[in-house]
């Protein structure tokens, strides 16, 4: 049985020649128009072919390539065959039974591999496809079995450690193609591979969804899922290939639904590096061998209306053993690309497809006016462009075949193995190591980052993001729900919550009364405080996050790193002054290894035993651990080991994923954040956590962070705190780019802490605020409505300072006590997890009050 098709109904003549039009005189389609485009034949798709002609020669001479149209020589790596997904077409995945049967293993062995990557380098190839199933040992006891004797965690371990080998002893350059891969996975991928790719097929749902249908049980063909993988593709900054297969029971709106699916992403993270236009062709012993093939008109009809909806920009593909000699019709549809070519391995996708010799492609594609000349793996526009797309690791591998003038390879260059290796050291001491002094005195540079237009992907597509969030609900009765909270503020129900989060006038008054008598019969009248030293140990980053003033690129006047010793004199200066704690967060810079965290806890144990390091957000913690190849909860375990005694539960913003990809392009999605600190937590690693408010998020989003975060706790029991971050938007890109709010309101703030403390009650029984975002007076007032800790004297603090805080980088003790004291609150210092402070600790913070300027600055 066959899922249904709503039936075709051809276009009108009148509605073809207006769509005709329309897309000859550059306006663009919308999705019924592409739709009747992509019926086009005969005279109609000459007339479109033209068009789409034109729009590519366009592209290519922008691109500084007119008349090129480009191929990768590559080899199959088909590293297992195996696969959860039950596809109706595939003819490459199949069963353990019969791999053994036909005397193959279940998994390429790594001689196997390495054995077609060397012939494939002998004979020039420049790229190794790997090419497998989705995830095998989720479907098959026996794939799990190989793995766990051969050592690998999961069938991704085993691609990242072959890819390594490959890079190492022949030179190749992996391009990867292992199905549906999480944002964690990327991060883990990323290092080993220049490119990555995933069809998207279809965004069709039914033929998912419905029974007889081309993916029904197949989990990693959900339309959903798969547009997923793309988007976090762009969040990691990989450059990535996807593309349709036409003519497997979609409707001609469906197939142009999903081009426009393609042309969002592209748009809103520049990361879709080529798109494939494939027609289906039907295979025997498959379920779908009935089925008919997608006529070449057809396919030539669905490229050129995938040139128009894309774009100049589009690197557009169709594979050349799939359309039956007729390239001057395929290219005259607005191709510029014919994909892989391999002169050695067969296409396994598509096995009966011989490839075309190399020879015959390059005569075939000058016979149309073109001339042919050899890619690498990653296309030029982000190979010229480098960081954050091709990952250090990469570069000597990748510039070793490269063109450096044209991007492309070079036809005289033959692979080589390469050693790659995470570094082994912190990168050396540079740039403005002084700006967590200067900040103070000089400022910041410039209000914003030197690739502020494309670091953080496309602005307007961003605009209309947030203009699609669903509308803020309507408040509730107040009144009603302010007894509830009086009474037991347990037990208000979510619109209860809602409500008080509007509150205002009398109303907010009397919502942050009740809050404070629940913080004073949960935690007492004493305000705590901590002293502590921030140390930021580099600011160089590449995640793209809209809301950090922080970030530098490594050649921006701002940027800096410290060095291993520069960390450890500056834990020590704090010692000196009385300090209990440093707090240490840095950028995600590109060169720095996965045991780097470990390295700068283990210098600051060495050099002051005594102190507690209060370190690495969960960002910091999935880059370490993705770096090293270690899991997370074995990378928290050797932190722990090094000196790591407690992390900051930063990097969670808002924990929804609609407004953190508003507010962040590549940092790690909501639950990846819940698995670090859940496996914190059970190492017995502590955290924070924190809410950043007050940008493109609404009390909804309020309600629903602080939900989570008393789940999290009532599990785990680890979250020390919690504490509200205020956002400093003056210097904030996304504020810059007229997208978010100029941070919270007064009346936001103590909405926030009151129903911090009301929502967390039992759960979370501190709740800090931020002198260094609100000032001395805000604390003072946050105080008042339910907080009970002021944080610490920071000592230094950049990152509210980059953003455009206008309230230091430190507070003395005497400075906290007098905050408190406004509140007219008693106040004591603490530890990081609420301890007693020891007297001679105390001791010495009181005797250095007042002269800790004089001590901070790191002398060269």
């Amino acid at each position: 049985m066959r899922p249904s098709e709503p039936p075709a109904v051809a276009p009108t003549a009148n509605a073809m020649r207006r769509a005709l039009r329309r897309a000859r005189d550059g306006v663009a389609v919308d999705v019924g128009e592409a739709a009747v485009l992509l019926q086009a034949r005969g005279e109609d798709l000459r007339d479109l072919c033209a068009t789409a002609a034109r729009v590519r020669d366009a592209g290519l001479e922008a691109a500084g390539r007119p008349g090129v149209i480009t191929y990768s020589k590559k080899v199959f790596i088909p590293l297992t065959r195996l696969c959860r997904d039950r596809c109706h077409y595939c003819t490459f995945v199949t069963v353990p039974g019969k791999l053994r049967k036909d005397g193959h293993g279940l998994y390429l062995s790594p001689d196997e591999v390495l054995e077609i990557a060397r012939q494939g380098a002998a004979l020039g190839c420049k790229e190794a496809l790997f090419t497998l199933g989705d995830r095998p040992e989720d479907r098959w006891p026996e794939a799990r079995e190989w793995l766990d004797a051969h050592g690998y965690d999961d069938t991704l371990a085993y691609v990242r450690a072959m890819s390594i080998r490959v890079l190492e002893e022949t030179g190749l350059l992996p391009h990867l193609n292992p199905g549906v891969l999480s944002w964690t996975d990327f991060q883990r991928l990323k290092p080993v591979s220049p490119s990555m790719g995933m069809m998207l097929e279809t965004t069709a749902t039914r033929l998912w969804s419905e029974p007889g249908g081309p993916h029904h049980g197949s989990p990693d063909k959900e339309p959903a899922v798969r547009l997923r993988v793309l988007e976090d593709a762009g969040r990691s900054a990989v450059p990535f290939t996807t593309g349709i297969l036409i003519g497997i029971g979609e409707t001609y709106e469906e197939r142009a639904d999903s081009l426009f699916a393609i042309r969002r992403i592209a748009r809103q993270y520049h990361g879709i590096q080529e798109v494939i236009v494939q027609n289906f062709r039907a295979k025997p012993d498959t379920a779908m061998r009935a089925m008919p093939d997608a006529e070449l008109e057809e396919l030539a009809a669905a490229v050129a209306v995938a040139r128009v909806v894309l774009g100049p920009s589009a690197r557009l593909q169709a594979p050349p053993n799939l359309v039956d000699g007729e390239y001057q019709l395929i290219i005259d549809a607005g191709i510029d690309d014919w994909g892989g070519v391999s002169p050695l391995t067969p296409d396994h996708v598509n096995p009966e497809r011989p490839w075309p010799q190399i020879d015959d492609l390059t005569a075939r594609t000058a016979a149309a006016g073109f001339e042919l000349r050899e890619r690498l793996t990653v296309y030029p526009e982000y190979l010229l462009h480098g960081e954050p797309w091709l990952d250090p690791r990469l570069l000597p591998h990748v510039t070793a075949l490269a063109d450096p003038v044209t991007g492309l390879a070079r036809p005289d260059a033959l692979p080589v193995g390469r050693p790659w290796q995470e570094p082994e050291d912190l990168p050396a001491a540079s740039g403005r190591t002084d700006l967590h002094r200067t900040i103070d005195t000089e400022g910041r540079t410039g209000d914003r980052r030197a690739d502020f237009e494309d670091v953080y992907g496309d602005w307007e597509a961003l605009r209309e993001q947030v203009r699609a969030m669903p509308p803020e609900r309507l408040p509730g009765d107040v009144r009603a729900a302010l007894a509830v909270a009086a009474d037991d503020p347990t037990k208000l129900t979510d619109d209860q919550a809602l409500a008080l989060f509007h509150a205002d006038g009398p109303a907010l008054d009397a919502l942050c009364a009740i809050a404070d008598a629940v913080r004073r019969d949960a935690v007492g009248d004493t305000v705590t405080y901590c002293v502590t030293r921030n140390i930021n140990f580099t600011n160089v980053c590449y995640t793209g996050c809209r809301f950090c003033a922080f970030a530098q690129r490594r050649t921006d006047a701002d940027a800096y790193t410290l060095s291993l010793s520069q960390v450890a004199d500056r834990a020590a200066q704090a010692w000196d002054v009385g300090a209990t704690e440093v707090c240490m967060q840095g950028g995600i810079h590109p060169d720095l290894p996965g045991t780097a965290y470990f390295d700068i806890a283990r210098a600051v144990k060495e050099r002051v035993p005594g102190m507690h390091v209060h370190a690495f957000s969960p960002m910091e913690v999935v880059n370490g651990a993705t770096r090293t190849g270690l899991s997370i909860r074995d990378w928290l375990a050797e932190a722990k080991q090094a000196g790591l005694d407690t992390i900051p539960g930063t990097a969670a913003e808002i924990l929804d994923d609609d407004v953190r990809w508003v507010l962040t392009k590549g940092k790690l999605p909501t639950a990846t954040w819940i698995e670090v600190v859940t496996a914190a937590h059970e190492l017995g690693i502590r955290s924070s956590s924190t809410m950043m408010y007050g940008h493109v998020d609404t009390p909804a989003h309020w309600l629903g962070h602080l939900r989570l975060l008393a789940e999290i706790q009532q599990r785990t029991g680890g979250f020390t705190e919690f504490v509200t971050l205020p956002f400093i938007h003056t210097n904030a890109p996304v504020y810059l780019a007229g997208i978010a709010r100029p941070g919270p309101t007064h009346r936001d703030n103590r909405a926030v802490i009151a129903m911090a403390r009301l929502l967390l009650h039992t759960h979370i029984p501190n709740i800090q605020t931020s002198w260094v975002k609100l000032g001395a007076e805000g604390a003072a007032e946050m105080l008042r409505s339910g907080a009970n800790d002021l944080g610490g004297t920071l000592m230094e603090e950049t990152i509210s300072r980059m953003a455009g805080s206008a309230y230091g980088s430190y507070k003395s003790v005497r400075d906290l006590e007098a905050i408190a004291e406004a509140a007219g609150r008693p106040s004591r210092q603490r530890t990081t997890t609420y301890g007693e402070v020891p007297p001679e600790r105390r001791a010495a913070a009181l005797a250095s009050d007042g002269h800790l300027p004089d001590l901070l600055p790191v002398l060269e």
